[in-house]
């Protein structure tokens, strides 16, 4: 099974692995997957002066988006923070090709975005499973509308199972799993259409801690086992620096890039750490200032009604 991650010629970290069975060890080389995805050249990712306005039943257009750039490389982990309101969802579904913005340009690849596309891959929080499929059908469903061949789809469904450790659960029906297993086969649908972006919507918001800690090693795992270029929005400010590579926060609206923090922290990482938390406090002292000028407009509104 390959990974296509970049042009051809260049080193990805399938090919580091490719002398060895695919997903048959949990023990994975995180050292290597941070040294062979961080070369330098072409962004897998460029967001170029993106804004986005529209307009609102009050009146003057809302401005949700401005003057955003961002560059994330092949293999990069970046997640994205910010208060509430602030264009973190927005500025996925730009990436994946939902929405238009109202200027600037998203490129993969060096190519621009000009709608959806199959390398790109957006996981909402509610997942989108179908009830009336089994998992396997379910993971199946992207290659059977991509019209991947019958014996290929199996062999993929197979892999991508075994993957998030579903394999035995493949004829059961979504209602049977539980909230961690349904995010799970959520996943292994999207790796088996093998996109080159995986953007999640923070995905793990609605499970309890237990299942979240757990899934979190998973995801690592995953990602640094198939190459994937993640980005992954989160509320969490912790659950960024426990996945993240760079952590991009943005200010209260209009969402605008106020600051990068690169995590040079060694993997795997823990959400109790120490170093975590001290990483996660300093990203927070930021954040507490752009929630307080969201608190500040709401109250604000509030008093004028």
């Amino acid at each position: 099974m390959t990974y296509p991650l970049r042009k051809p010629g260049q080193a990805t970290l399938s090919d580091h692995r490719a002398a060895h069975r695919p997903f048959a060890s949990h023990k994975v080389d995180f050292a290597a997957a941070a040294v062979l995805e961080r070369s330098p050249g072409i962004p897998k990712l460029s967001v170029r002066d993106v804004s986005l306005s529209y307009a609102t039943n009050s009146g003057p257009r809302l401005t949700a988006l401005k003057n955003i750039n961002l560059q994330v490389q092949p293999g990069e982990f970046l997640c994205v923070v910010g208060p509430s309101g602030c264009g973190k969802s927005t500025l996925l579904h730009l990436i994946a090709g939902l929405h238009q913005q109202t200027s600037g340009e998203v490129l993969v690849d060096n190519a621009p975005v000009q709608g959806p596309g199959t390398d790109r891959i957006l996981i909402f929080q509610e997942l989108g499973l179908f009830p009336w499929l089994t998992v396997a059908q379910n993971v199946e469903f992207g290659m059977r509308m991509k019209g991947v061949s019958k014996s290929d789809r199996q062999a993929r469904v197979r892999d991508y199972l075994r993957l998030v450790h579903l394999q035995q659960f493949s004829d059961s029906y979504t209602h049977q799993l539980s909230g961690g297993m349904r995010q799970r086969v959520a996943l292994a649908r999207a790796l088996a259409t093998e996109p080159d972006v995986l953007l999640m919507d923070e995905p793990f918001a609605a499970l309890d801690a237990q299942t979240r800690d757990m899934l979190h090693d998973e995801l690592e795992r995953i990602w640094a086992e198939t190459g994937r270029t993640i980005i992954f929005v989160t509320h969490n400010v912790r659950e960024a620096v426990r996945l993240g590579d760079r952590i991009v926060l943005l200010t209260f609206r209009p969402g605008q890039v106020k600051r990068e923090y690169e995590v040079d922290l060694q993997r795997p990482r823990h959400l109790e750490d120490v170093r975590v938390a001290g990483k996660a406090r300093e990203i927070l002292d930021d954040l507490r200032e752009e929630i307080n000028k969201s608190l500040e407009e709401e109250y604000g509104l509030e008093a004028n009604a």
